[in-house]
């Protein structure tokens, strides 16, 4: 697996002199909220903040979000179906660890989240791409699409939406369709749902819902409240298979750290606020960037996925990543996000201020003639 997904360019970006706009990364310019940043957090107000905690969770972190996934979800949910983890990227790993053994299957819907297919590698299974968001049309595609890529070895089916990094959000009937393929040929379903805070004028369906039985979701609280440096997320599925991913949890991190959950409690209690200001704001940032690259406005996420092929030359693309260098632009690689995808980028237009990407996509609309 690569060592670096996000810029094979990195020591060239740390000696760049002069305006530099980081759009490689999935992050946000914003501050967490006042009340939810870990500076507000005292340790005579939360006893036993720098020590261990309960490896699945403080209770009433995990109470907290029983309620939360009860209320958006409208299915039951219990303390045994819900495992706090050190960040999504380690739920998602504790989970591909306890379902695959080695050589088996995990199919992936591509373009990915660059980490996914590293962490099916790390596991001594096989990540099996499935090109599909930007050439899926309809529910039927979709199945036929997954199903051309089945074996015998396949155990698992990745999906994210809202979609890192293209934006699309999976309206429903496509995810009963994903439902029903999963319940045919016995899949487990890893259903990415960290940007659900982060939809534009249409509807986020949580996998959950459609096949409770056999869906296992993520969240993130670097996502959804602007705190990726607390290393905080959670999933939920069934309670045997979350058991197994809390096994493995405890021998990889131990637990989440403890004062960044109680500054996810925080962010629970008082930060709607702050998710409400920050959808309206990265919307904005995404239908300007989308409006001067020529493509469809996002529908979720932080993302922009853009197909630069028509303008490369006899350097490929890393050479187109080295020009837009020259303007200060750091750029993630689409084949980072699948086989299929080596002539493309990818770009998160929230890792910046609105003011500084709108400077950034112009320079890439430059580099792409879209003047």
């Amino acid at each position: 697996m690569p060592g670096s997904v996000y810029s094979p360019l990195a020591e060239r970006v740390r000696a760049l002199r002069g305006p530099v706009h980081p759009l490689n990364v999935g992050d946000t310019w914003r501050e967490p909220f006042e009340g939810g940043r870990m500076e507000d957090l005292l340790g005579a107000d939360h006893p036993g903040l720098h020590r261990y905690c309960e490896t699945a969770g403080i209770p009433p972190l995990v109470d907290a979000l029983v309620e939360r996934v009860r209320d958006r979800q409208g299915l039951p949910c219990e303390r045994d179906e819900i495992l706090v983890s050190a960040g999504a990227t380690s739920g998602l790993s504790c989970t591909v660890s306890a379902l695959v053994d080695p050589g088996e299957e995990v199919l992936i819907l591509a373009p990915f989240w660059p980490l996914i297919r590293g962490i099916v590698q790390a596991q001594r299974g096989c990540a099996v791409e499935v090109p599909f968001y930007d050439r899926i049309g309809s529910a039927a595609d979709a199945v036929a699409a997954i199903e051309a890529r089945l074996t015998e070895r396949s155990v698992a089916l990745y999906v994210s939406t809202p979609s890192n990094p293209t934006g699309r959000v999976l309206p429903e009937p496509w995810l009963e369709a994903l439902a029903e393929l999963a319940r045919r040929h016995d899949l487990w379903l890893l259903s990415d749902e960290v940007y659900e805070d982060y939809v534009y004028g249409v509807p986020h369906v949580s996998l959950r819902r459609l096949a409770p039985e056999r869906t296992v979701a993520f969240y993130s609280f670097s996502k959804a409240y602007g705190t990726a440096g607390n290393r905080v997320g959670y999933l939920v599925g069934p309670a045997p298979l979350i058991g197994e991913a809390h096994k493995v949890s405890v021998h990889s991190a131990y637990h989440a750290p403890t004062a960044s959950q109680h500054a996810a409690l925080h962010a629970l209690e008082g930060g709607a606020a702050w998710v409400e200001e920050s959808r309206r704001l990265y919307q904005g940032a995404g239908e300007d960037a989308a409006k001067r690259l020529g493509l469809p406005a996002p529908e979720g996420s932080c993302f922009l996925f853009v197909d630069v092929r028509p303008a490369l030359d006899e350097r490929g693309l890393l050479g187109f990543l080295a020009d837009c260098l020259e303007d200060g632009v750091v750029l993630s690689p689409g084949g980072s996000s699948g086989s299929d995808y080596e002539g493309w980028v990818r770009l998160c237009y929230t890792a910046v201020p609105p003011e500084q990407a709108a400077t950034a996509v112009q320079h890439l609309a430059h580099r792409l003639g879209r003047r």
